[in-house]
């Protein structure tokens, strides 16, 4: 059996493309650097990280875009002996305009050097591009109307206006009239379009109903690409909406056709729990994947029927899932893949590797939108610990170092190094919990002198609980008292229509000085716990 979530943790979005037998699925990364995650699997059950393609200035550059901004739903697919990449660089997410240029960039390999991109449109975001069995290349996206009242955490209907095709090549660019091929059903908040030919029909992929619980997989068809497309008799092949079951927020996925002749469609969840503020997904939007069968009618449904995805689905082959296991991080001679920055081209000015350490160079403050200094993994499960050890001399206040839980500049919270009034080292905590638009800090812990030498930081998540601690000598002792770990979520703040991200752990260091004062991390660890 295949166990749902696939791709636990922040992997929304997910794109799937089948070369021969070898799949891979490319997800959105927001702001996160560098952009686009892509898992290889050779059975659908076991998924491993084995490229981020937007890696340099000339693909990608997110200074100074807004949280949850950035690259929204890549595409991938392979045609002509390439991999192909489309992808959007939100530049506005709140106010009436999003600003979403789109691109494609191309790679022989899945981990190679991709090309310098192609700008293609900004009519709207989450764009793909389709391969006709005739050679021809078609760009879909959604339309965004900033006419419409659609803005910020009230995405209403009429901001998403329509999906564009028109014709693209890579010699020519966009080629011939733009047509608006389907306005989307009544649950409305159309976007993510994909299409694919099956016995002589183009359908199209869409998802609707937004990034919450009223999320869908719709689907339609026609003879012609240009239209017109019909919907499916039940509008929808995913929708979990008011159901009672671990698996929520189903929808933007695409369809493929296995090499075993199997038939499964990917899609975006969550999984909530409940916490002080209501329920809330601590591990954010995640990749599942359905089986589904071809009706007699030439449409796609759940194999088991109904719109509702089980949380195992049937495997293509009798494989074993690999088990969650710990982790300890060394810092030898490159950043390990799992972790991330934020938004910047220019990693050596962030970070670098020195005698078995990451040393971290303290830039602006935490949640800054151009030079942040925060090194951080996703949050796959409810329930974890992570430890590490900072050595950091720090000579004034404006000056910390330390340990993160880290959703966007509105929600976090860190556990830091810094100087107290009087020059002496202590520890604190920082805590930013949803304020918005203001950000205000508070400081749930008195400061805690610390001796000199390196300083052990450990968080353990329990839910809607976190604890930090602190290690000098001996044990570990608890560091201030239980913070809310639910606002480090999509629910948290706003709400899930106004950041739609996940859940980080990891390292940070800010100099509000400007003298880019280090700090070494020589380890982190990443423990599960059931």
């Amino acid at each position: 059996m295949i166990r749902n979530p696939i791709l636990p943790g922040f992997n929304p979005d997910p794109s799937i493309c089948r070369v021969g037998e070898d799949y891979y699925i490319a997800t959105s990364t927001f702001e996160w650097y560098p952009g686009v995650q892509i898992h290889h699997s050779k059975d659908l059950v076991n998924w491993t990280l084995v490229a981020r393609p937007l890696n340099r200035a000339a693909l990608l550059d997110m200074r100074g875009n807004p949280d949850s901004g950035g690259i929204w739903a890549p595409c991938l697919s392979y045609a002509d002996g390439q991999f192909w990449l489309i992808y959007t660089d939100i530049k506005r997410l709140d106010g009436a305009f999003k600003d979403a240029p789109n691109y494609i960039t191309c790679c022989d390999t899945i981990d190679g050097i991709w090309s310098d991109p192609w700008f293609v449109n900004a009519s709207g975001f989450d764009p793909s591009l389709f391969h006709d069995d005739d050679g021809r290349k078609w760009f879909v996206n959604m339309q965004w109307n900033h006419r419409g009242e659609g803005t910020g955490c009230n995405p209403a209907h009429d901001a998403f206006d329509g999906i564009l095709l028109q014709e693209w090549s890579p010699d020519q660019g966009l080629i011939g009239p733009v047509t608006n091929i389907y306005p989307g059903t009544s649950r409305g908040l159309t976007e993510a379009p994909h299409l694919f030919k099956r016995n002589g029909y183009y359908y199209l992929t869409t998802a609707e109903g937004g990034t919450g619980y009223n999320h869908a997989v719709s689907l339609a068809r026609a003879r012609d690409i240009h239209g017109p497309y019909e919907d499916h008799p039940d509008l929808h092949v995913i929708c979990h909406e008011e159901a009672d079951v671990p698996v929520q927020r189903t929808g933007h996925g695409q369809y493929v056709e296995t090499h075993w002749g199997d038939h499964y469609h990917t899609f975006l969840m969550g999984r909530p729990q409940q916490g002080p503020h209501g329920a809330f997904c601590a591990t954010g939007r995640e990749t599942g994947i359905a089986r589904v069968v071809w009706g007699a009618d030439d449409w796609l449904y759940l194999d088991q029927g109904g719109l509702i995805v089980p949380d195992e689905v049937q495997a293509p082959v009798a494989v074993t899932q690999a088990p969650d296991t710990p982790i300890t991080y060394q810092f030898d001679e490159t950043l390990p893949l799992d972790f991330q920055w934020l938004r910047t081209p220019d990693p050596d000015r962030l970070f670098y590797i020195k005698g078995g350490a990451l040393v971290l160079r303290g830039r602006e403050g935490i949640g800054s939108w151009f030079e942040q200094a925060l090194i951080a993994r996703r949050q796959c499960h409810a329930r974890y610990r992570a430890e590490t050890q900072v050595q950091f001399d720090p000579t004034t206040y404006q000056q910390g170092a330390g340990l993160t839980t880290y959703y966007n500049r509105h929600k976090f919270h860190a556990l830091v190094v810094t100087a107290a009034s009087d020059g002496s080292r202590v520890l604190t905590i920082l805590s930013c919990a949803g304020d918005w638009p203001d950000g205000n800090l508070s400081f749930p812990m008195a400061e805690l002198v610390l001796d000199e030498g390196p300083v052990g930081l450990c968080v353990t998540v329990n839910g809607a609980e976190q604890q930090f601690w602190v290690q000098q000598s001996g044990t570990w002792q608890k560091a201030g008292p239980v913070l809310d770990a639910s606002v480090i979520s999509d629910e948290g703040g706003r709400g899930e229509h106004a950041s739609f991200t996940g859940a980080f752990v990891g390292m940070v260091a800010y100099d509000a000085t400007g003298q880019a004062r280090e700090a070494s991390f020589d380890r982190f660890s990443y423990m599960p716990e059931t």
